[in-house]
């Protein structure tokens, strides 16, 4: 508008006198500064980049969502801020032969924080003093992409329960036969002879207590995996975390990992449901004492604060690689040989079920720590002391 309206005026400037000519000049300005009172407000990034990928305009949101400054950057290259676009096509782009052409692109940023945003692109003619240009909107759609990622997760997850489900019936029926057949194979040794007797006995309760444990296995890797809300009661989370360790004790022991535990001497009490922290615990030390085959140190740290209860796994293992980090939490993925994949992803079931939180920290070859916080019954308020009056 502000350039066909200085295009008009430019040809009739021998005809305009001097006090017509400053109104036309203030009104003008007053149309740019209009514009640019727009282009500042919508929350919309605008930029405009000449065809030598040098920066020319933009506007807050654009320094917001890639993280400049448009005073230090105007008139540099900007292409080093974005460099997952092709440049080259882009900067290519010919306003006349591509005029109703609209680039679409989107990327994920780090910095300054993670955003995913949707880039258009449009071609401009070109202007006597700046050449060919493009125009650049940018627009977050960073919540729209997790709320995708929710939805594929969640679907992900309800996959990984049907499978699972299946797989435990099917184990299940074999498991409860197996059980029937030792329960009448120990009626069968009473008529065997008294010298074989004690020895055979031996040999069917070892296997009816592996059923049963495998029985047992079953039970609460599909009680994880089940979408049903945790019972809620007021419990001691170290007391919980002792009774881990003792059904773990005769692994711990076989790797040779030493096991310390910092707790304070008030502990409060927590509202979780004692069976499925168990289960946190368990998967947590379990990855704990396989990323330690050649022996090392666990140490488990509890520390309480206004609103949540910290407890913290760190073991002296071989760390989790860079590249895996960001896909622990997934079904089905893990580093090991035997394993499922399925542990870390029902102990962020189980921390989101209960309204906590769970951190990780890796450093490979320096160990790992798995942070879990869990909030405490009765929140906190801090007050802070009002300031002394002055004695005069």
């Amino acid at each position: 508008m502000a350039a066909g309206f200085f295009d008009r005026l430019a040809a009739r400037l021998d005809k305009v006198d001097a006090g017509s000519l400053q109104a036309q000049l203030l009104r003008l300005a007053r149309e740019r500064g209009f514009l640019e009172t727009i282009f500042q407000s919508i929350q919309e990034g605008v930029m405009v980049i000449d065809n030598e990928g040098r920066l020319l305009y933009a506007n807050r949101a654009a320094e917001q969502f890639i993280g400049f400054e448009y005073a230090r950057v105007r008139g540099r290259s900007f292409v080093r801020y974005m460099r997952d676009l092709d440049w080259d096509h882009l900067l290519g782009m010919d306003a006349e032969a591509d005029a109703s052409r609209l680039l679409t692109h989107e990327i994920e940023i780090t910095y300054p924080e993670r955003r995913f945003l949707a880039i258009y692109a449009v071609p401009m003619p070109a202007q006597e003093e700046a050449g060919k240009s493009v125009l650049i909107m940018l627009r977050d759609v960073t919540r729209d992409r997790l709320q995708e990622m929710d939805v594929l997760d969640s679907e992900r997850l309800h996959a990984v329960r049907l499978l699972a489900a299946g797989v435990a019936h099917e184990i299940g029926n074999p498991l409860n036969a197996l059980n029937i057949h030792l329960q009448l194979l120990s009626r069968e040794v009473a008529d065997l002879p008294e010298a074989q007797r004690p020895a055979v006995a031996d040999l069917v309760d070892v296997a009816r207590a592996e059923v049963a444990r495998l029985d047992n296995i079953i039970t609460q890797f599909l009680r994880g995996l089940r979408p049903s809300k945790p019972q809620f009661a007021l419990a001691q989370p170290a007391e919980v975390l002792q009774e881990t360790l003792r059904l773990l004790q005769t692994d711990i022991e076989n790797r040779r990992i030493a096991v310390s535990i910092e707790c304070p001497e008030v502990m409060p009490k927590v509202p979780i449901d004692a069976e499925q922290i168990k289960q946190v615990y368990f998967n947590l030390i379990k990855n704990a004492l396989e990323a330690m085959p050649d022996g090392g140190a666990l140490k488990i740290a509890f520390t309480v604060g206004d609103a949540f209860l910290t407890i913290a796994f760190q073991d002296t293992g071989h760390g989790i690689p860079a590249a895996d980090m960001g896909r622990i939490f997934e079904p089905y993925h893990t580093t090991k040989s035997k394993g499922s994949g399925l542990g870390l992803m029902i102990v962020q079931r189980i921390m989101q079920e209960h309204g906590g939180q769970i951190e990780i920290s890796s450093k490979p070859s320096a160990g790992t720590c798995f942070r879990i916080a869990l909030p405490v019954a009765d929140r906190r308020v801090r007050m802070l002391r009002p300031p002394e009056k002055e004695i005069r």
